[in-house]
């Protein structure tokens, strides 16, 4: 494995990880040259997990478009980033176990497992997201959103 801050192929893991049922293995590396950390990770190569849009429209699922929401959402707030990527994983494995049969997921389904999880983590975040998963047009539906977060 090529390390990202080097560009060196010697390392060692360090560390192994089974994630959503065994189906991947998240590693952690360290360079033997530069001796910084990064994480690698496995996957089966299977058939192209599909996410249907609003539209009907199908296209492949892009972790990283989760990973960017759910950073937007937290900028500025006091989570740490190895939260933010275990936030990320829990997302991507329940959408991979909720998609399994068909190897297809709606995007809504996706937007509330994102804002299930960034409730639990910071609710400023989950405003953050909500106002711009639920499109919100105006201040009462602000309101609602926080009066269902148990706050009046």
């Amino acid at each position: 494995m090529r390390c990202p801050y080097c560009g060196t192929i010697e390392d060692k893991v360090v560390e192994s990880r089974t994630l959503a049922n065994g189906e991947a293995v998240r590693r952690r590396r360290e360079c033997n040259r530069c001796g910084r950390r990064f994480t690698s990770y496995e996957r089966i190569e299977e058939k192209q997990f599909m996410v249907i849009k609003r539209d009907h429209r199908r296209e492949p699922f892009d972790r990283h478009k989760i990973e960017k929401g759910v950073q937007r959402a937290l900028e500025k707030r006091p989570v740490s980033q190895m939260s933010i990527e275990r936030l990320v994983n829990e997302i991507e494995d329940s959408a991979a176990l909720l998609g399994k049969i068909n190897h297809e997921i709606e995007t809504a389904v996706i937007g509330d497992l994102v804002l299930e999880k960034l409730g639990a983590l910071d609710q400023v975040a989950y405003i953050r997201f909500a106002s711009v998963y639920r499109h919100f047009e105006d201040l009462n539906e602000f309101v609602k959103e926080i009066q269902k977060l148990g706050y009046t």
